[in-house]
């Protein structure tokens, strides 16, 4: 792999984001309406590739059946404000009517509040009395106080999502979570991740995850660049995370991971990109905070923008712009690729020639730097 002088004392190598690559058109073209972007992980199947990240600006217990019940999978931020109070209705139209200047410090003290296990419990339970694949989030931090109450709560997919989450975390402060024993001896598929080197990810897919998670999660919300000058340029990072998934195929004698680009997937044509890169599905965060079922009432923010002692995220508008549907399913409303994403994806596979999301992986891509249309 090409290295890059940066200066005579250090070198580093090129990477790429989503906005810096296009897919390319192939001799074959099919059907938008033969395509299939069905997406199945382990027993679990969803009609789209698409998972709702675990924000509180994004699912909250309404939003997340609304999703499932649209194909997707939701997934529920266990250590939000659904799991600190009773009804955080009041508070989340608080954050989305707070001036700017003072939205991070009245933000950490919402979520100063404790986690309750109970309302753990109650959240899950809701969604299953719903009907919907049941996904619930934890940090690693907070994974081993609460896990016995997610999986008590009959949680269908665990997920333990951080900004970097490594299957070797060393701490003379506390005893780390043993991410491989803790997946081995759970009943449950676990999800796992940021994780943005081929490195990172094969030791994740070690431990047994049925899924990592590619990227910082937040995108739009998230500031880890400027305040800890570490990013991930996501088309590189999927690239590499797949070839890891390759080699654990054949390293494990065929076991597969499902890779899911997780940041910086807010329109439709980097969903489309984030596939062609090698994702098996994506989680929404931005995109999904623009519908009008979402929570934060237009506004968007992840679990960074409120850390009691390092923020690194922030509350961002994104606006309302259309129901959960039409943002899925359209139809589109504006050409700037925030609605009908679905439709765009299938368009995308048809104008290529793919039948399915497992083939568009294999599309061809090309740098294109100055393109914008």
């Amino acid at each position: 792999m090409t290295e890059i002088e940066i200066g005579r004392g250090k070198r580093g190598r090129r990477a790429y984001s989503l906005e810096e690559i296009a897919v390319v058109p192939s001799r074959r073209t099919r059907d938008p309406e033969d395509v299939s972007v069905s997406w199945q992980i382990d027993a679990y199947h969803f009609d789209i590739p698409v998972m709702g990240a675990p924000m509180d600006s994004v699912i909250s217990p309404a939003s997340a059946i609304e999703l499932g019940r649209l194909g997707g999978l939701p997934v529920l931020d266990l250590e939000g404000v659904w799991t600190r109070y009773d009804d955080p209705e009041p508070l989340l139209e608080e954050v989305a009517a707070l001036d700017p200047a003072r939205a991070t410090a009245r933000m950490q003290q919402i979520y100063a509040e404790p986690i309750k296990a109970e309302l753990i419990g109650d959240r899950l339970r809701e969604l299953r009395a719903a009907g919907v694949t049941v996904a619930g989030a934890l940090s690693p931090k907070h994974t081993q106080a609460h896990w016995r109450t997610v999986v008590d709560a009959g949680v269908d997919l665990f997920v333990i999502r951080g900004t970097t989450v490594s299957a070797e975390h060393v701490s003379s402060q506390a005893e780390p979570l043993n991410l491989k024993r803790f997946i081995y001896e759970l009943d449950v598929p676990v999800i796992v991740g940021g994780a943005s080197t081929y490195t990172a990810a094969l030791h994740l897919m070690r431990t047994g995850a049925a899924g990592v998670l590619v990227g910082f999660g937040g995108g739009a919300a998230h500031t880890t660049r400027r305040t800890l000058g570490i990013h991930a340029p996501m088309a590189s990072a999927i690239a590499d995370v797949a070839a890891a998934r390759r080699d654990y195929l054949d390293e494990s004698g065929g076991r597969y991971v499902h890779v899911i680009a997780d940041g910086g997937v807010g329109t439709s044509g980097d969903v489309v990109k984030a596939i062609a890169c090698g994702s098996d599905a994506v989680m929404l965060g931005a995109a999904l905070a623009r519908a009008t079922e979402a929570p934060g009432a237009g506004f968007h923010w992840g679990s960074e923008a409120h850390h009691q002692s390092l923020p690194r995220g922030e509350r961002v508008q994104v606006g309302r712009r259309a129901s959960m549907a039409e943002i899925l399913f359209g139809p589109g409303r504006a050409a700037d690729g925030t609605t009908n994403i679905i439709g765009a994806l299938r368009r995308a596979m048809a104008t290529t020639g793919y039948s399915d999301v497992k083939e568009f992986q294999r599309v061809e891509v090309v740098l294109a730097p100055t393109t914008h249309g």
